[in-house]
């Protein structure tokens, strides 16, 4: 077998979780043209018939399961779809999440006035909307004795970040997370069972346009200090997520196991100096 078709993920069954997100999107159609076949898993209909769309002009076969990561039921449930529909499941990819209103900081507020409400949503769905679809579809996996698991980390599990306390708290317990649960699932179930994680940089999308943007178009302070900060001189494009997601699933990482890998141009190995 060449080292090309390491990376085929052909007739593989890909669950992506947050799939009807920006990033979501992405890994969506870099599944799909690697061969596999894609369940869809996200709260908007709307969003996920789109994602569906894309992954059958790609020439994928596609699920959709609507549900609430954090929901118990829906992700029994969907268990439940995705085994009548393919019978297994190979991979898993865990892209829901993000920053929820009220749980981030300004520079101009009373560092001691956080919503602790809004905090503990924002942990919630960062980690434990990763740890809760794992803990059902990821044993799926686990019994079969074959699969990865892939999670979204972060830059803030890596270098404090102001203001996203919330997502910051979270981010580093996928750190923990993905290390654990990757010793534990290889220990119980062989050499075929890994799980690792992605840690994004800072990236311009349609969702975060106008945190990074201002109306005449050009950069924020905050999106200036993270490209000055970056030795690319430049934000990301989700595309650029491709080949690590790929990778992580595929047998070309079959060595892979507890790993974060970053995707951010340099920012996480830069001093800054």
């Amino acid at each position: 077998m060449g080292i090309l078709n390491e990376f085929s993920l052909k007739d593989q069954v890909i669950v992506i979780t947050g799939a009807t997100g920006i990033l979501g999107e992405a890994f969506v159609s870099a599944v799909a043209e690697a061969g596999a076949k894609v369940v869809i898993m996200g709260q908007s209909e709307e969003k996920a018939n789109e994602r569906k769309a894309l992954a059958e002009n790609l020439g994928s076969e596609a699920l959709i399961v609507i549900g609430n990561v954090l929901n118990e039921e829906d992700m029994l449930r969907a268990k439940e779809e995705i085994l009548a529909k393919f019978g297994t499941i190979d991979g898993l990819v865990n892209a829901a999440g993000g920053n929820i209103t009220g749980s981030t900081l300004g520079p101009e507020q009373d560092l001691f006035s956080l919503d602790m409400n809004s905090i503990k949503k924002a942990i919630e769905l960062n980690l434990y909307g990763t740890m809760i679809p794992t803990h059902i579809l990821g044993q799926v996996i686990a019994e079969q004795g074959k699969g990865s698991i892939v999670n979204i980390s972060s830059l803030a599990a890596d270098r404090s970040l102001t203001r996203v306390l919330g997502y910051t708290i979270a981010k580093n317990g996928i750190e923990g997370y993905t290390k654990w649960m990757a010793t534990e699932l290889s220990l119980r179930y062989g050499d075929h069972v890994r799980m690792n994680a992605i840690a994004p940089g800072v990236f311009l999308t349609a969702q975060n346009k106008n945190l990074l943007m201002d109306d005449s178009g050009n950069y924020t302070l905050r999106a200036q200090k993270f490209i000055d900060h970056t030795p690319f001189s430049r934000l990301g494009h989700p595309t650029e997520l491709q080949g690590t997601l790929v990778y992580l699933l595929s047998n070309a990482s079959a060595f892979v196991n507890g790993e974060t890998i970053f995707v951010d141009g340099g920012f996480s190995a830069w001093s800054g100096i």
